[in-house]
């Protein structure tokens, strides 16, 4: 089936997924959309945490190891930093510090980060639209027992350890989202809007706060279908599972089709969870989610696909009220 496919990520998870998109879509055709929520600025730098990752990986140019940051990265710059007294929390390696400086100066000369983030990538060979969820700045912020944390502080300086009690996405009511996001939303050839596997809470849930893109996305033609990133009450990789727990949520697919609600209409879990419930008119698929290699990428990626196509039959077939 052809027309267009819109992926909404964070970083890893997500670019995992969007990669196995990448792989089986026509050029051209998928647009994915980053989480800025993480976004900061360190060391005078505009650090976008989930472009660089997202670019990276359809790029080829990840580091196979971590998931994020680039293969064959070296360190010197952190060295000789951390020699001096600088602060070396948060690592930026040597090639990587070029994407760095690259994109805060041409903020700095008032272009808008939709703009920078396609050039970057059209220019390391990526055919899939990359654009941040807004061109304005939205803050994930986490109200913890350490008190209010910015989220690069709780991520990666405290490393999730402080417990969290509630989250806030600073600036989102009033964030305009990135021209793509709504082109992409109101394609008339929109084959399907995938939620990757990133954590809905610290993930998705920034993008979802923009009231203009839950709107969109609630009235949308095309099926939506998500990517649980629990499999048998665990997080694949980062704090999901926490943070869960201590927002006292279920902690499973079910907790995650619950929270997502009635903006989706599948879901798809690991086998493991194939007897997940779901909210009435979500459908549920299980099948192998953890991505390992290239090829658990293009099949999730298929069953993700599938997944929407058969929403979309489904509703052809069903005489409209």
């Amino acid at each position: 089936m052809t027309g267009s496919v819109l992926a909404l990520s964070g970083g890893v998870g997500g670019a995992k997924l969007a990669l196995g998109l990448a792989r089986l879509l026509d050029a051209g055709s998928l647009t994915v959309i980053a989480n800025t929520g993480d976004d900061f600025r360190h060391l005078g730098l505009d650090i976008c945490p989930d472009i660089d990752t997202l670019v990276y990986t359809l790029a080829d140019l990840a580091d196979p190891l971590q998931g994020w940051g680039r293969r064959d990265e070296t360190w010197n710059f952190m060295a000789a930093l951390e020699r001096i007294g600088g602060e070396t929390w948060f690592r930026l390696g040597d090639a990587d510090l070029a994407m760095h400086v690259e994109r805060t100066r041409r903020l700095a000369a008032g272009e808008t980060l939709t703009a920078i983030t396609d050039d970057l990538r059209q220019r390391l060979g990526i055919t899939a639209r990359i654009a941040p969820m807004s061109d304005e700045p939205v803050r994930t912020r986490l109200l913890t027992d350490a008190g209010w944390l910015d989220f690069q502080t709780y991520f990666v300086r405290r490393r999730c350890g402080p417990v969290v009690y509630s989250l806030d996405y600073a600036g989102a009511a009033s964030a305009q989202p990135s021209p793509v996001l709504l082109a992409a939303l109101t394609d008339a050839n929109l084959r399907a809007v995938v939620i990757c596997p990133s954590n809905p809470f610290l993930s998705i849930a920034p993008l979802l706060a923009m009231p203009e893109v839950r709107r969109a996305l609630a009235s949308c033609a095309a099926p939506v279908v998500a990517v649980s990133p629990i499999i048998g009450g665990q997080a694949v990789k980062g704090p999901t599972a926490k943070l869960m727990e201590e927002l006292g949520l279920e902690v499973s697919s079910a907790g995650i089709a619950k929270h997502y609600g009635e903006l989706i209409d599948a879901l798809v879990v690991d086998i493991q969870d194939a007897q997940t419930a779901a909210p009435a008119g979500v459908e549920v698929i299980a099948a192998p989610t953890l991505m390992l290699s290239l090829d658990d990428r293009e099949r999730l990626a298929h069953v993700v696909l599938a997944a929407a196509d058969r929403v979309a039959a489904a509703r052809r077939l069903t005489p409209s009220s």
